[in-house]
């Protein structure tokens, strides 16, 4: 038995067995006696009261500072089962408490490394407080932090009304707004409405559009730099060395006819090259300089087949089996460009279909959200999921004789159009979308 208890035990022991001398003292009317076994009956009550409600109070502070968490406190366990579990109950919660605190640190240094302005508002008591708000988020709106929601409203009134607007739900839209009075700017938007039983949250997202434009821009301005000039390099080294040879032969006083078959085997390379770069400047040029189209009524269907027919040699070389299921639809655009660009999509098909056993390419004419949509399926060896992301950047190809401006250019036609071309990875194969305007 712990030591604790056997006092307590002791005390109330004492306590029954006092009380039952001074009740038959009392019977005897030996009043002495009886107010002396009653008062050590009443002592011993008072010091068990005492040793039980010590641990009780401390059981107490225990539960109240975990309520309050504060965890200030270093509690030592004691032979006793309530307190024990107390304490055990405390140290728990302590190490909860240090872990939430230890990841919302995280949590919240990982958003302020973001380069979108993030806002979380919770609703307590139907009314928003703000639960987070990264600095990027004060940054572009240039104004300061406020845990209230409605504070808010004087200092961006249009974009506080904006968010009135969605009520709190899911959106996403485009505005302008003019910022400490000077002059307007783009903004992406979006919310994102998140609850449970218990709490509600809407989570308030924030980007420049010039931003977005800008990184775009910058992005794709590298990744051509970085083509030009890994293709400018691979044509002009060789083309720098070999007329360094050819100086070198030019300088002798007698040329004999192994350094003029040298000469001539130079002069054809530079000739090669020099047509290879005039061939990549002119792929330039015509994602570059990409006419603006010639809009009139044309059948879809009608455009499908010609291309076809134009490839049809290829697909029965390469033993190719066509699958058509074509709408009878029609979509104001430019024919010719539409074809080229249908084309240059079943060039890329015969190429995925190669030495596959089971070679299809499939065209599909529909109606999707009340949009117009032909796609090219193939049931080829699909598109690594490392380089998807760049296939539409202009000179990137996989192939040896490719010129990596088919998709680019493909794409910048269906954009003319105000239109989207858009890839899709198959379990077997690639899919393209063309999304023509309603």
């Amino acid at each position: 038995m712990k030591k604790q208890q056997f006092f307590w035990l002791l005390f109330i022991l004492l306590a029954i067995v006092s009380g039952i001398f001074a009740f038959d003292f009392y019977s005897q009317n030996r009043w002495i006696n009886y107010f002396l076994f009653s008062s050590i009956s009443l002592i011993c009550i008072i010091l068990a009261q005492k040793s039980a409600s010590s641990y009780i109070q401390k059981t107490e502070k225990l539960l109240l500072a975990i309520q309050k968490k504060d965890f200030s406190l270093f509690p030592e366990a004691e032979q006793n089962s309530l307190l024990d579990s107390a304490v055990k109950l405390y140290y728990q919660s302590k190490e909860e408490h240090l872990s939430h605190s230890s990841y919302k640190l995280l949590y919240e240094e990982i958003l302020n490394q973001l380069e979108i302005g993030l806002m979380i508002l919770s609703e307590k008591n139907n009314e928003w407080e703000v639960f987070y708000v990264n600095p990027v988020f004060l940054e572009i709106l240039e104004i300061p932090k406020y845990n209230h929601w409605n504070l808010y409203e004087s200092k961006t009134p249009n974009f506080y009304k904006i968010i009135e607007q969605t009520q709190y739900e899911n959106s996403q839209e485009f505005f302008d707004i003019s910022i400490n009075e000077n002059t307007k700017q783009s903004f992406s938007l979006r919310t994102k409405k998140v609850e449970n039983v218990k709490n509600r949250f809407c989570i308030i997202s924030l980007e420049s559009v010039q931003k977005i434009i800008e990184q775009k821009e910058k992005l794709a301005w590298n990744n051509l730099m970085k083509v030009i000039s890994h293709e400018l390099l691979n044509t002009l080294t060789p083309v720098n060395s070999l007329i360094q040879n050819l100086e070198y032969i030019a300088n002798q006083e007698a040329i004999d006819k192994e350094d003029q078959k040298d000469m001539q085997e130079s002069l054809m390379i530079i000739n090669n090259k020099s047509k290879q770069l005039l061939n990549f400047v002119d792929d330039y040029r015509q994602v570059a300089e990409l006419p603006k189209p010639v809009f009139k009524t044309i059948s879809l269907s009608d455009i499908v087949e010609s291309a076809l027919n134009f490839l049809k040699p290829e697909f029965e070389k390469n033993n190719i089996k066509i699958i058509n299921s074509l709408e009878n639809q029609t979509v104001f655009a430019d024919q010719k460009m539409i074809e080229r660009c249908l084309i240059n999509l079943y060039l890329n098909a015969i190429y995925a279909v190669e030495g596959t056993p089971e070679k299809n390419i499939r065209t599909e004419i529909k109606t999707l959200n009340k949009r117009i949509v032909l796609s090219v399926e193939d049931s080829g060896i699909g598109i690594p999921s490392e380089i998807k992301d760049k296939i539409f950047l202009p000179f990137f190809t996989t192939r040896i004789s490719g010129s990596g401006i088919g998709l680019t250019l493909s794409k910048s036609i269906i954009e003319a159009h105000k239109g989207y071309l858009n890839y899709k990875a198959l379990e077997h194969g690639s899919q393209f979308e063309i999304w023509f305007l309603s």
